[in-house]
């Protein structure tokens, strides 16, 4: 009896809360202990027997209350996930049937340039027949604007890297300038190239006297868009109003038109029809069969576009050179439409690569869903050149 009372004294002794906090653990999970889960809690804690010289080894408490924290931070993590997705099954549940957002922004975009788009056609349209004065106010409008979305091209961040642009007051002399070259184009007629010679100069001595160091940058943008803006769109004048010649054989009389057709209204309604076919059937065209890029300036463009637009062009030239009874051949109706997609897939292109060079996407804001008035009119601005050139050749 001595013997075994010293051998238990020599034991460590059991501390009676260890047993108890290993059971509250099991209780804390909420479910008592499996197979798996009793071999792992005996690797932590192993309970002691009845028999003499076996000994709970529990582990620490801070390991313990670890643990604990573990375990319910695992469970918070799982209760939260789970709201989540019940979240976005709600939300989901009540954005069924609506229209996405970018789908939406895009058709409102599609209806403001179907809606602009024709207002401004019909409008174009009334002062082409009008002729005139009417005709001309409206081109030195449209030519200030372009030449003001221009300039601000040539300040943006992408063309004056490594450049000084010119200063305001040049860009805007040049601008009002621009506009009055379609003025002084009806007024004076084939004599305007001597006033834009005379503006060049003009703008060139203004830029070399500046205070500030000038640059050839300054100079070559300031006259690039005096002839971009200014000089080109002065030949719409020109065939509009300067070839008053009766249409040959000319049977067609609308009702609104108390005066005979003249070669210049017959051509600029065939050149401005032939635009819009070329462009509408280039958009087509590239949208669903294109596949070859056709420039790395534009890379929406494509071949299989500008043989569509090319396509569309000479055939709405050919129709309107029957029902108008001018140009008198066949032939001479299709190298017309020709020399029209020419000159609009050229201007696209041109206007397409300053913007580039700008880094912006279109040239402005003035027109929703068409951008600036450039990227209305570029199409237009070589195509007029071209279009009187093929007229005085015919003639």
């Amino acid at each position: 009896m001595e013997m075994a009372v010293s051998a238990s004294s020599r034991l460590p002794a059991v501390k009676s809360w260890e047993p108890m906090f290993c059971f509250c653990r099991a209780l804390k999970k909420g479910l008592f202990p499996t197979a798996a889960s009793q071999s792992q809690h005996q690797n932590t804690c192993r309970v002691a027997t009845p028999e003499v010289g076996q000994v709970e080894d529990c582990s620490d408490v801070k390991e313990a209350a670890e643990l604990v924290s573990d375990e319910e931070g695992s469970a918070n993590k799982e209760v939260k996930a789970e709201a989540t997705q019940a979240e976005a099954a709600q939300v989901s549940t009540n954005n069924e049937g609506k229209q996405p957002d970018g789908k939406g922004k895009q058709k409102n975009q599609m209806l403001n340039r179907v809606v602009f788009g024709t207002g401004i056609g019909l409008g174009m349209g009334g002062a082409v027949i009008a002729g005139g004065w009417w005709f001309t106010a409206l081109m030195a409008t449209f030519v200030y604007l372009g030449t003001r979305e221009y300039f601000d091209l040539v300040r943006s961040d992408g063309i004056s890297d490594g450049m000084t642009p010119p200063p305001h007051t040049v860009s805007r002399a040049c601008s009002v300038i621009c506009a009055a070259i379609p003025l002084l184009t009806l007024y004076f007629g084939g004599r305007v190239s001597v006033a834009v010679t005379t503006a060049a100069f003009f703008l060139a001595i203004v830029l070399l006297l500046q205070r500030e160091k000038p640059r050839f940058a300054q100079l070559s943008s300031v006259i690039f868009g005096l002839f971009y803006c200014g000089y080109l769109p002065s030949f719409w004048i020109k065939l509009r109003c300067g070839t008053a010649i009766p249409a040959l054989s000319s049977k067609v009389m609308p009702l609104f038109l108390k005066r005979e057709l003249t070669v210049g209204l017959v051509a600029t309604l065939i050149s401005v029809s032939s635009i819009i076919a070329a462009d509408t059937g280039a958009f087509l065209g590239g949208k669903y069969l294109g596949r070859t890029p056709l420039s790395t300036v534009s890379p929406k463009k494509t071949l299989e576009g500008a043989v569509f637009g090319l396509s569309s062009a000479v055939l709405i030239a050919v129709l309107l050179s029957k029902l108008l009874c001018w140009p008198p051949s066949t032939l001479s109706a299709a190298a017309y439409a020709v020399l029209n997609f020419l000159g609009s897939l050229f201007g696209d292109l041109t206007e397409s690569m300053i913007k580039r060079d700008a880094g912006v996407k279109d040239s402005g804001r003035l027109i929703p869903g068409h951008g600036g008035i450039l990227d209305r009119a570029d199409s237009y601005i070589f195509t007029g050149a071209l279009a009187y050139s093929f007229i005085k050749t015919l003639i």
